[in-house]
């Protein structure tokens, strides 16, 4: 049985907007290159994933894929989130991939005893399988497991955890919900940024994306939001 984890991941330059009353476009470059550099290295770390294709059109992102032999898969014409992940399941089920994991490269908490959670027992079944962990407001779809790779069309955007999950049943498909807190935890706006940076002060996790936030002096800065939820 084989697994492949796809990571999408948008230009480096300009990313994170939301973010921009905060953090310089430097900053939000180098948050969004630790975060996905982070997520890389737990999914090369889980003993379920025998494959890692990222799906960019940066060549920063290729060349930081190729550091961790993750392989490259060029942004499909049409951008977006949806036909990415699309493409990636055809191209994944016509290699006779037995599952797809797509994970974003904005949960920098991602760790093996999740991904087991999500990839556990999933593709042995002779039906079709969709596991889905949602967004900590669940809002949106932090991670979706799909076997076989193409079973499901995808609905990301504002709301797609409800609106996957319609899909699926609509597909025939009876949808499996883990509600995980890390893989929950996407980095979008600035009280993400805080509540990231609070679990990563607390629990004292020595991650890239930890270090990044500690040496650019971003912690220090956030410290009043900081002390907030705390």
């Amino acid at each position: 049985m084989i697994t492949a984890a796809v990571v999408p991941v948008k230009q480096l330059e300009n990313a994170k907007q939301r973010l921009s009353d905060v953090l310089t476009p430097d900053e939000r470059n180098g948050l969004v290159r630790t975060m996905v550099e982070d997520v890389l290295t737990a999914l090369r770390a889980s003993d379920l994933i025998d494959r890692i294709l990222v799906v960019t059109k940066d060549p920063a992102v290729m060349e930081l894929a190729a550091t961790y032999d993750a392989e490259v898969m060029l942004e499909p014409e049409q951008s977006g989130l949806i036909p990415a992940v699309t493409e990636a399941g055809r191209l994944l089920s016509a290699q006779d991939v037995d599952t797809m994991l797509f994970v974003p490269g904005d949960i920098p908490l991602l760790g093996t005893d999740e991904l087991a959670v999500v990839l556990n027992g999933t593709g042995i079944s002779s039906e079709p399988e969709f596991v889905i962990v949602p967004a900590s407001d669940f809002g949106g779809s932090n991670c979706v497991v799909c076997s076989p790779p193409d079973c499901m069309a995808f609905g990301f955007g504002e709301d797609s955890f409800r609106r996957h999950l319609g899909i699926a049943r609509t597909l025939g498909i009876e949808p499996v919900v883990a509600k995980l807190p890390d893989i929950g935890l996407d980095v979008d706006t600035v009280d993400d940024l805080i509540e990231l940076t609070a679990e990563l002060e607390n629990r004292q996790i020595d991650t890239k994306t930890h270090r990044f936030l500690r040496d650019s002096g971003i912690i220090d800065r956030l410290s009043p939001g900081l002390l907030q939820i705390g």
